[in-house]
């Protein structure tokens, strides 16, 4: 029996996103649309953050980082919680660091470390609450 113990390991493969075809595209640039337009109008802060979610889902979709993580912020800073658009904001921020340590930008890494660190805050104050 031989044990290896500074064997490399193989990192796991990731899953390409599948692109989205012109009718899906489509399809999330109306919603975009409809989503602004909605938000314009809108003064209920429940009402927004459910907006800005939505608008931050829709532009993840279509690759619009920075555009989906301003929309996700602001929907968070609206009203707390965990759900489609806490999950896809960490996820995104996830992203952006590990693509600053691709191209050794500490300064980047940094930022969303702790920007990671806030998302984390939120999870731990609403489960705390029970909200």
């Amino acid at each position: 029996m031989h044990v290896l113990f500074f064997q490399k390991r193989k990192k796991p493969t990731e899953t390409p996103a599948v692109p989205l075809t012109a009718e899906e595209s489509q399809e999330a640039e109306a919603l975009i649309a409809n989503l602004e337009s909605q938000l314009q109008a809108e003064t209920d802060i429940d009402e927004q953050a459910k907006l800005y979610e939505a608008l931050g889902l829709a532009q993840a979709k279509l690759s619009r980082t920075e555009e989906a993580i301003d929309a996700l912020e602001k929907s968070l800073q609206a009203k707390k919680s965990i759900g489609d658009g806490y999950k896809k904001l960490m996820s995104l921020y996830n992203a952006q660091r590990a693509a600053a340590a691709r191209n050794g930008d500490d300064a980047k890494i940094d930022y969303y470390m702790d920007k990671m660190e806030e998302m984390r805050q939120i999870a731990k104050q609403l489960t705390i609450s029970g909200n």
